[in-house]
């Protein structure tokens, strides 16, 4: 008698969620949940031998049973290796296609499908590799491209096969002219749409260059070299490794074709994008997966897994979403899980976080009980199909489009033309305020906030005495300023301090008439310059809570930690110190860190993410009148951008890519990371040739003459660019446009830029000016409270009109609010977050409001982001999103608050 083998999802702890879950991440019912990444998950599954390789298979099948109907309900693949040198990625795109739905989209992969037999070719030639060898590759390639086309098949099939024999002068013509239409212009044509899709974009219809994804990675955008003849040199390197397993660099040169390959795959499979309403995109009702099993330590196929792994961690990050779910199934060891660097977590918080896209792996370890009994079903994907091509709806779509648009566009253009009054500069056509930097003493004044927050810690502990409950939270912020004013406006803790003491003394004076209040004492912990020192800050806080909780070191009362607040940049060091505090289940209240990618398991972000601040920057540029047009008096929107990031940076790559997924328009991208040759290796993120920058800006304005400067590195290079464009006088001629983030608030209102007239700064913030007319009674006490806090003259305060003191006092203020919440339990770190994750809400907030329920690594719904222009007198807020005033609706605001999804062209497919 056979014993029984259990079936299904192993009914884990959050298996049911995840279940439920997965249904939905791979066939949501609406289609923009589609936009998001979601991250890879690890299922690590008990047992040795043989018990793994039955649990390995058990939860496979599980996985690929909402995924199978009369054949595949979504594009999915299996990927699995017979020997460790084949490519997992040179066998996805096909499987994952394979049976797929009729007319669901993705349903061509062109720059994957060139790539694979291109790469196939090499490897076939493995050894010493030609001379000049671009031909051959061509060649090859275009044969599969022919076979794969009926059209040029046809084509082809008309010479006959192989170039006749010119013997007289009918085969001479035939031969020369006749060969020259069916079977060399379509291969030259092709050639080239092949070398603009994946090297740079280029031709007639496009002005200048505009390099692609693979033409960045080998450093070949601004040759003159097309496809064949770029892989002809990757051939050259790579070819000699590849004839040998027993090389050194065997290894190495597979997983650099692994990541060129799967690269090509993952950027297929972000077109069409999700969402919207043309017939192409309205086809893509699911999302991609792909299943990798990993076999046994040593068993055949587990370096090719792992291979695939390591390329796939390394390229999903430098990819835009979307992308596939991607589920590992297995044991990974102690190096892979090192490089991959997963988050642990349980299924059902992992369940949760596939909705929410992030790039960290996720790792889910399964217990071996589970496996024992019988486990969860899956219920079946339901993904919307459609009985027509997308083509069909699209040509009759496009002809009723052509015609009304061309009698809307005579009418429009007969009502409105070219009025002065359509053409105003939003904002006016003034430049930045001229004045000199304010006569301050930064670190005087970051002392001086040092000592109210301490003042305001004794007077907390003096409640101690009589019995009233009192509590400490930590901030972590940078280093205090150590140099002058024009140092200290790059760094935005003196702001930031000052929110927290104003929160702080406005809750200790309150709790004096109210004993359902709980006193709160700051501990201020700096991390370093640039939180560079955040990782292991937050490791020592932990050892310390830990140990206090042990009872090596039993604390009183009040000097319980109950949350930190802070981390106001986004970078790696800040990341993994979320981490840190996530498994120890701190609560995290962030305040201006405002990257997606910025996520704990108890973090709560209180400023728009990026997604955000980039979708409505996209919009507001490219719909309003920022462009200065006719010597500087009258403007337009903007038609392209220059986008100058730091791609080693995680909030600047975040916004940059962000922002030039959702700009309508083209865009030209400068990087200034510590890879690139513009910028200084001595020094991480500081442009090292700022002029060399300005130049090659002032060369792209010139070209395009509606153009916008997007900025999304440090401040502090900024200040150095704007100098050095300064001294182009024919760029700056008329007037310039830069589109900013909040990183350029504190500068802009130093007076850095006196004598820079022709600057046109415009940059977000997260709340309105005091004297704004839409601002809140809550901004307009908040600033009153700041004036009288900060000695001096209001207009003497560099800081004054600078978000980062206004966010610090309302995330100080949620994170208050929950300690409150959790009063009537235990008082620990874990009912503080417990009353985070059920919602808070206040509406006397300095930047707005906070209504509706919190969501994990999401900060609090329709969070105030406003666009500021710099003018002689004072910032003026042109665009107010979100909800700053009781009053305001956000689905009333209109562009560009609430903008719809980018409609940028995608490239078609290949022909």
């Amino acid at each position: 008698m056979h014993a029984h083998a259990h079936q299904g999802f192993p009914d884990d702890e959050g298996a049911d969620v995840f279940v439920r879950e997965l249904r939905t991440a791979v066939a949501p019912d609406g289609r923009d949940a589609l936009t998001a990444r979601p991250p890879m998950v690890v299922l690590q599954v008990p047992g040795d031998g043989a018990v793994q390789d039955s649990n390995v298979s058990r939860v496979l099948k599980s996985l690929t049973q909402p995924l199978e109907g009369d054949g595949k309900l979504v594009p999915y693949a299996i990927l699995s290796a017979a020997n460790d040198s084949l490519l997992l990625s040179a066998s996805a795109g096909k499987e994952m296609l394979y049976r797929i739905p009729r007319h669901m989209t993705p349903e061509r992969l062109p720059r994957y499908t060139v790539l694979r037999d291109v790469i196939a070719y090499i490897r076939e030639h493995a050894g010493p590799w030609p001379d000049h060898a671009a031909t051959a590759l061509r060649d090859d390639a275009y044969q599969q491209r022919v076979r794969r086309s009926r059209f040029l098949l046809s084509l082809w099939s008309l010479s006959g096969g192989d170039t006749p024999p010119a013997s007289g002068w009918r085969s001479w013509f035939v031969g020369k002219a006749v060969m020259g239409v069916i079977r060399t212009f379509p291969r030259w044509w092709w050639t080239r749409r092949v070398t603009a899709r994946l090297i740079r974009g280029r031709g007639p219809f496009l002005i200048g260059r505009r390099a692609r994804w693979l033409g960045a990675e080998l450093n070949a955008a601004r040759s003159r070299e097309d496809f064949f003849q770029v892989m002809d040199a990757v051939a050259d390197r790579q070819a000699p490794r590849l004839a040998d397993p027993a090389h050194p660099r065997f290894e190495e040169s597979l997983l650099a074709l692994e990541q060129i390959l799967l690269r090509a795959l993952l950027e297929d499979l972000r077109t069409p994008r999700a969402g919207g309403v043309l017939p192409q995109r309205r086809r893509r009702t699911a999302r991609p997966v792909l299943l990798v099993p990993l076999p046994r330590a040593g068993e055949t196929g587990r370096r090719a897994a792992e291979r695939f792994l390591r390329a796939y961690q390394e390229v999903s990050v430098q990819t835009r979403p979307p992308g596939p779910l991607t589920i590992v199934v297995g044991r990974p060891d102690a190096a892979l899980l090192a490089e991959l660097s997963p988050q642990e977590c349980s299924l059902q918080r992992m369940a949760s976080l596939l909705h929410q896209g992030g790039t960290r792996p996720l790792l889910v370890d399964l217990r071996e009980e589970p496996f024992g009994r019988d486990g969860q079903s899956v219920r079946k994907a339901a993904p919307r199909t459609f009985r027509l091509d997308w083509r069909v709806p699209a040509v009759a779509a496009g002809t009723t489009t052509v015609l009304v648009a061309a009698l809307l566009g005579l009418y429009v253009a007969d009502i409105v033309g070219d009025s002065p009054e359509s053409q105003k500069c939003l904002g006016g056509t003034e430049a930045v305020k001229t004045r000199n930097p304010p006569d301050v003493d930064p670190k005087k004044l970051y002392n001086a906030t040092l000592e109210a927050i301490k003042q305001q810690n004794e007077s907390a502990r003096e409640y101690v005495k009589q019995g009233k409950q009192v509590r400490t939270i930590v901030y972590f912020g940078s280093d205090g300023p150590t140099g002058t004013v024009k140092d200290a406006v790059f760094d935005g803790n003196i702001p930031e301090l000052r929110g927290i003491a104003l929160w702080q003394k406005r809750l200790n004076d309150k709790a004096r008439a109210n004993d359902s209040l709980v006193r709160l004492i700051v501990d201020v912990r700096t991390t370093g310059p640039g939180f560079r020192n955040a990782e292991e800050k937050a490791k020592k806080l932990v050892e310390e809570i830990e140990s206090a909780e042990n009872g090596s070191v039993p604390p009183d009362d009040y000097k319980q930690v109950v949350g930190v607040l802070g981390f106001a940049q986004s970078n790696k060091e800040t990341q993994e110190a979320l981490g840190v505090l996530g498994k120890a289940g701190v609560p995290v209240v962030g305040t201006t860190a405002t990257a997606d990618d910025m996520k704990g398991s108890t973090y709560q972000p209180f400023t728009p993410l990026n997604s955000t601040e980039a979708r409505i920057a996209a919009a507001f540029v490219s719909g309003s009148n920022i462009v200065p047009t006719g010597g500087g008096n009258t403007c337009t929107p903007a038609d392209t951008a220059v986008v100058i990031q730091n791609s080693a940076d995680l909030y600047s790559k975040s916004l940059a890519d962000q922002f030039t997924d959702k700009l309508p328009g083209d865009e030209f991208q400068i990087d200034i990371s510590p890879t690139n040759e513009i910028s200084d290796p001595e020094d991480p993120g500081r442009m090292a040739n700022p002029q060399n920058v300005a130049e090659t800006v002032c060369d792209w304005l010139g070209k395009n003459k509606k153009a916008v400067v997007y900025w999304t590195a440090r401040a502090r290079d900024f200040t150095a660019f704007v100098d050095a464009l300064g001294s182009q006088e024919s760029c700056t001629e008329g007037g310039l446009t830069v589109m900013g983030g909040n990183e350029l608030t504190n500068v802009a209102l130093t007076g850095k830029y006196s004598e820079q007239p022709w600057l046109r700064l415009y940059h977000t913030a997260h709340r309105l000016p005091a004297d704004d007319g839409r601002a809140s009674e809550g901004t307009k006490n908040f600033v009153a409270d700041y004036d009288e806090f900060v000695p001096g003259a209001p207009e003497n305060d560099p800081w004054r009109d600078d978000g980062h003191s206004a966010v610090a006092y309302d995330a100080f203020q949620l994170l208050s609010r929950a300690v409150d919440d959790a009063k009537p339990g235990n008082m620990k770190r874990g009912s503080v977050l417990t009353a985070l994750e059920k919602g808070i809400s206040f509406e006397g907030g300095a930047t707005g409001f906070i209504r509706e329920r919190l969501l994990p690594n999401k900060p609090p719904k329709d969070k105030t982001l406003v666009i500021l222009k710099q003018t002689l007198e004072r910032p003026v807020a042109v665009a107010a999103c979100g909800t700053f005033s009781p009053k305001e609706k956000v689905e009333r605001q209109g562009p560009p608050c609430t903008s719809a999804p980018s409609t940028k062209p995608t490239d078609s497919p290949a022909t």
